[in-house]
């Protein structure tokens, strides 16, 4: 019998479902329908909607769905709107402790969008005096004073939280949603730890509706595989994990496109576009990872970390802006908001078989927006937009059978009209159309790689969405990147939704982190996704620790099942491997060397020299890039070295490379970045801060894998 693995992925304005082959992970079947904003049931409805269509189109049982999640916009929209529940705190404490928790804890209102505030109100309870009576009193007038949702918060509960679970146990009871400060970060810091729990419990009332109202209706098709939501950071969390942290969801949407690159696109090193009918997201990818940052709510910033996407509002829908005879600027108002159908998807009759000719005038597509929108006024009057797309399609540059691909006659049509308008040709319209619009996404994708420390020689661009062809080979065309077009790309969202891994971020506030502190971290962290359904033999885990602020993080990650798509989808030949290395490198084929081989993972390496200083001094060195059986890149190191050591000799060896690659400056001593090539799997040991971390760290990885194994050790400088 075969499973499937589902994923859903609800957008702006369709929500999307993909049916994917568990064992071999091909796409079986895909569905769209509008998303459902203001059904009864909100975007849940939409979501049952697309996944009846799905198991309905491909002819599946729902008793042979084994993964099902979704991507949620709900989180993001709700703070976006200010459309949240009023907080209700309830500081926990005593002595000057607890006067010191109440004010740190009266944190005000919280500023969303403009006109837009999180509402909180206040109350103090002294432990030394603490019972049920009067914590059920507290929450009876935190809900008069119209509260809906309470967060308990007591300095230093991520060490003991048995206040704060008393008080949630007491809210439970009287119906109210509660989270305490404790359940989002196990960080020092109540003021923005607390700041963190208000955002999360004034999304709970939604949050838990929608979960139990999704959960609820795939119950009712017969879906028995638990319900998963991806989270901020592309992994997945269960439904009942949603219902008490409904925050991690936080910039879902986004992030399920960062898993299909990552997971079915197979990238490694690149920058990622995912580009929609409004805004397009763009996301760094590193060593096989996608760049995490710290997320704000109204210049606020909280305990968690999402992916760091840049999302602007040029896309395939964006419509030209004109000043005088001049493209100024294409978007950030689109087709889809301004409720207008595409020219080039429109009847070629339309534009150019009436008489007279459709004209260009210039709007404001919705009630406030600037007056220089271009679109276009048949002889009927009905008005068409001219997007990004459309200019695409004229200009030639959207390849036959692309979902971006609309009619030709139509296309050239619209654009010798504004052609017409600008006093240019249509060629030269449609081209100067798709430079500006290529531009803006140009310039992040510019600052990404400056910030990041990628080099443009080992950097390629991926595209994913609906308009991905429209758009990004304009942005590889402007930098000089190359581009590659994701597979299944207008679904790449949902792909990543059923792909993604069960996800888990643990932190402490841990000064000075001994051996024990990390053992005891990434035991916590295999645990947290054991028990929302991943499988311990595939969990992995990388921690990092900032002995600035003394936090230890560990990012454990895991299947929900064991895949076997290595398996079938056969060997890449030698000359496939290394062709991949010697792309990654930019160097000839001839040029790259096999410098280890584990089975499931070869190191080759390629020797580089560049000029500086005009020519007068020049520069030598060489890179490594890790390659597995399927000839996808795994890692990328352009100045690095490898060296391959026996799992019995790596305490041994490690501590000699580390001696070997470690600099030394007033800062003290940097280790370099180091990865570990285990069997199949990259381990990334470049988050810790000295020798003794590094290798106790590596012997837990290790555990299990045979003593005469070989194991690659790759290095960097740190930012390199």
């Amino acid at each position: 019998m075969a499973h499937y693995r589902i994923g859903i992925d609800v957008g702006g304005t369709f929500t999307h479902a993909v049916a994917l082959e568990a064992r071999g992970l091909g796409l079986t079947a895909q569905a769209k329908v509008p998303t459902t904003h203001r059904a009864a049931r909100g975007v849940a409805e939409g979501v049952i909607d697309a996944l009846r269509s799905l198991l309905e189109s491909a002819g599946i049982s729902p008793d042979d769905i084994s993964f099902l999640a979704y991507s949620t916009t709900q989180v993001t929209n709700a703070l976006l709107e200010g459309d949240v529940a009023a907080v209700g705190i309830i500081a926990l404490g005593s002595g000057l402790e607890g006067r010191r928790a109440a004010q740190q804890t009266r944190i005000g209102g919280i500023r969303l969008a403009p006109e837009r505030e999180l509402r909180t109100v206040h109350t103090y309870l002294d432990l030394e005096s603490f019972d049920a009576g009067r914590a059920d009193r507290a929450l009876a007038e935190l809900k008069e004073s119209g509260a809906t949702a309470v967060v308990a918060a007591q300095a230093f509960s991520v060490d003991d939280p048995r206040a704060e679970l008393a008080v949630m146990a007491r809210a439970e009871a009287a119906s109210i949603p509660a989270t305490g400060t404790h359940e989002v970060t196990g960080r020092y810091g109540l003021r923005i730890r607390t700041r963190t729990a208000v955002i999360n419990a004034s999304l709970l009332p939604k949050a838990i509706a929608t979960a139990d109202l999704t959960e609820e209706a795939a119950r009712e098709i017969g879906i028995r595989a638990p319900l998963m939501v991806v989270r901020s950071d592309g992994g997945v969390m269960s439904a009942d994990d949603m219902r008490r942290r409904p925050l991690l969801t936080l910039l879902s949407g986004p992030a399920a496109g960062v898993a299909g690159a990552l997971m079915y696109a197979r990238v490694s090193e690149g920058i990622f576009l995912e580009v929609g009918g409004t805004s397009t997201d763009i996301t760094a990818i590193r060593h096989g990872r996608a760049l995490l940052r710290t997320a704000e709510v109204g210049g606020h910033r909280l305990f968690m970390r999402t992916v760091d996407v840049r999302t602007i509002g040029v896309a395939g829908g964006s419509m030209p802006r004109i000043r005088g005879d001049e493209v100024d600027a294409v978007g950030p108002r689109s087709a889809h908001l301004a409720g207008l159908p595409y020219a080039c998807f429109t009847d070629h009759a339309t534009l150019s078989g009436e008489e007279p000719t459709p004209r260009v005038e210039l709007i404001s597509p919705l009630s406030g927006d600037p007056g220089d929108y271009a679109v276009l006024v048949t002889a009927a009057g009905r008005r068409i937009a001219l997007t990004a797309t459309c200019a695409a399609n004229a200009a030639g540059l959207v390849p036959e059978g692309d979902f971006a691909r609309g009619d030709d006659g139509a296309a050239r049509a619209a654009l010798a009209a504004l052609g017409g308008r600008l006093h240019t040709s249509a060629e030269q319209a449609a081209r100067t159309m798709v430079e500006v619009a290529a531009g803006v996404p140009a310039r992040i994708v510019d600052e990404l790689i400056e910030q990041r420390g990628m080099t443009r020689s080992g950097t390629e661009l991926i595209a994913g969405g609906g308009g991905a062809s429209a758009l990004v080979p304009a942005v590889g065309q402007k930098l000089g990147l190359s581009v590659r077009l994701a597979p299944n790309a207008p679904v790449i969202s949902a792909i990543g939704t059923a792909l993604a891994l069960v996800r888990e971020v643990v932190e402490r506030t841990v000064p000075d982190a001994s051996e024990a502190d990390l053992l005891r971290i990434r035991r916590d962290a295999v645990e947290a996704v054991v028990q929302q359904g991943a499988d311990p033999a595939s969990v992995s885990v990388d921690i990092e620790y900032d002995s600035r602020t003394a936090v230890l993080r560990a990012f454990a990650s895991g299947q929900t099942e064991l895949r076997e798509r290595d398996l079938e989808a056969g060997e890449a030949s030698d000359e496939e491997r290394r062709s991949a290395a010697a792309k990654a490198l930019a160097a000839e084929q001839d040029e790259v060397t096999l410098a280890a081989d584990t089975g499931l993972l070869r190191a080759y390496r390629a020797g580089w020299e560049r000029s500086r200083l005009f020519g007068l001094l020049r520069e030598r060195g060489q890179g490594v890039a890790l390659v597995d059986v399927q000839g996808v890149v795994r890692l990328v190191l352009p100045r690095g070295s490898v060296a391959s050591l026996a799992a019995g000799e790596l305490r041994e060896g490690l501590s000699q490379l580390l001696e070997e690659e470690t600099r030394y400056g007033d800062a003290g001593a940097e280790l370099p970045q180091l990865f570990l090539g285990v069997r199949g799997r990259i381990v990334n040991l470049s988050g810790l801060v000295n020798e003794a971390q590094v290798l106790s760290l590596a012997e837990a990885e290790l555990a299990g894998v045979g003593q005469d194994e070989p194991i690659l050790a790759a290095t960097a400088r740190r930012g390199m």
